[in-house]
């Protein structure tokens, strides 16, 4: 049995920097990982996917030259070996950076291999036992693969970015968050793609407008959906590729033919093989880890932090699950998970960012909302770039004056959002950022043209 004063499992968004947080303190750390430095963001979620996304934009304006006056010669084309090889080589770096501080930091010992408890404060890694008064859970997510397709060539969005050649036609089905981000991306890059979803509109949790924006918007890249789509099976074909037979509510019983299917259904956590029931720590019916407003279990000194506590599925909530944890630990705050207001993005062309609640949320819940809205059609700066697609909208509480929520799809979206976040964390009325003076010309000056006309 070794001895350390903290256990780290999963090098992810949040174990990673809490490994050399702790370390930095003069605590002697275990740190273990079973599969690569960086967890999911780094190695197949944030940077690969957006190293795609970059390069599906470049063939959009390749594509697109003629509306701006520049004459492209015909056969621009995507070389997806190219494509993977650059999306390699940032990765590498970068688990090369986090491997080398490891190794030379004296305060961390790292175990290379799966986790399980032996006790309530006892972890094994292989044959290694070891033991902390502080264990710290880590281990992130996987995509959920539903029941009956065992025998079918399914791709993930890990496998996915493992190919070589573009698929002839990418059957997707999931018309969310990672479906809608590799349909696009493969379309542009030269892909048929075809969408299968279940709802009776893509991305179900976002308001009615953002999910038909976002469609057309797709459709306009050439990516075709099937929604409503019930009584769903796949089986391989003869020619290797893949059949799907979908009975959509629209257009009645239907068989596409496909080269690939890509299956995003969502995620489910990484906790089964921990053998938690040997610690008294509780999990929920869908295998989250239960935590309180500090990341803590019911069993003292073991924590759980990103995707696998269910208090986030993003690498920014993560990393706050770290600073929570590092600053109540050594900075003397209180900081809470409650404290977080709910904010992300989708990472489709143009993008989407998102922050509070929805206008679907205040209507359920009640609330008396003001609400500002404008389309990007009547962006000055946005008919300069030629790319008018999208809408802002924010709501506002009627008694408080203060944002509670507020949309941008539109160019720049993931990054204007953030003002808005600062104005909600400020915990500060509308007013401040609708009286403020933003440069001309920017999509960002449109924010307090849109406060200046609330309507209930």
């Amino acid at each position: 049995m070794s001895t350390f004063d903290a256990i780290v499992i999963g090098s992810g968004q949040a174990g990673t920097p809490l490994v050399f947080k702790l370390a930095s303190q003069g605590q002697k750390v275990a740190f273990i990982e079973k599969e690569h430095f960086g967890g999911t963001c780094l190695n197949v979620g944030c940077t690969p996917t957006k190293t795609y996304v970059a390069s599906a934009r470049r063939m959009w304006e390749a594509q697109h030259g003629e509306d701006m006056g520049i004459e492209i010669p015909l056969g621009t084309k995507a070389n997806l070996r190219k494509i993977k090889a650059r999306k390699d080589t940032l990765i590498q770096k970068s688990v090369e950076g986090i491997s080398k501080e490891v190794e030379q930091s004296e305060n961390i010992i790292f175990f290379k291999g799966e986790a399980r408890f032996e006790g309530e404060k006892i972890v094994a890694v292989g044959n290694k036992f070891l033991t902390a008064e502080e264990i710290y859970i880590n281990v992130g997510c996987r995509p959920f693969i539903p029941d009956g397709y065992d025998d079918i060539p399914y791709l993930t969005n890990q496998s996915m970015l493992e190919l070589e050649e573009l698929p002839e036609h990418l059957l997707i089905i999931g018309g969310s968050y990672i479906g809608l981000e590799f349909g696009q991306m493969f379309s542009r890059l030269g892909s048929k793609v075809t969408i299968i979803e279940q709802g009776d509109s893509i991305i179900g949790r976002e308001d009615e407008e953002t999910s038909q924006t976002i469609q057309q918007i797709m459709e306009g890249d050439g990516v075709a959906f099937r929604l409503g789509a019930m009584c769903l099976a796949a089986k391989k074909n003869d020619n290797g590729g893949i059949s799907a037979q979908i009975n959509c509510t629209k257009d009645g019983s239907v068989q596409i033919e496909g080269s690939h299917l890509l299956l995003a259904v969502g995620r489910r956590p990484n906790t089964e093989d921990l053998q938690l029931d040997k610690t008294g720590v509780k999990i929920n019916n869908d295998g989250f880890i239960e935590v309180n407003d500090h990341l803590e279990t019911d069993v003292k000194g073991i924590f759980a932090l990103g995707d696998c506590n269910g208090k986030g599925a993003f690498t920014h909530t993560a990393y706050n699950d770290y600073e929570i944890i590092a600053d109540n630990k050594f900075g003397g705050k209180n900081r809470k998970v409650s404290d977080r207001i709910t904010t992300y993005g989708l990472y489709v062309d143009p993008p989407l960012g998102r922050v509070g609640i929805t206008k679907r949320e205040a209507r359920q819940k009640g609330m008396d909302v003001l609400i500002g809205h404008r389309p990007f059609s009547k962006i000055a700066r946005a008919k300069e770039k030629g790319e008018t697609s999208g809408y802002m909208s924010v709501l506002v509480d009627a008694r408080t004056k203060k944002i509670l929520g507020a949309t941008v799809l539109g160019v720049g979206g993931d990054e204007i959002i953030s003002s808005i976040i600062n104005i909600m964390y400020a915990d500060t009325g509308y007013k401040v950022i609708r009286d403020a003076v933003h440069p001309h010309p920017t999509v960002s000056e449109l924010i307090p043209i849109v406060l200046e006309s609330l309507t209930k």
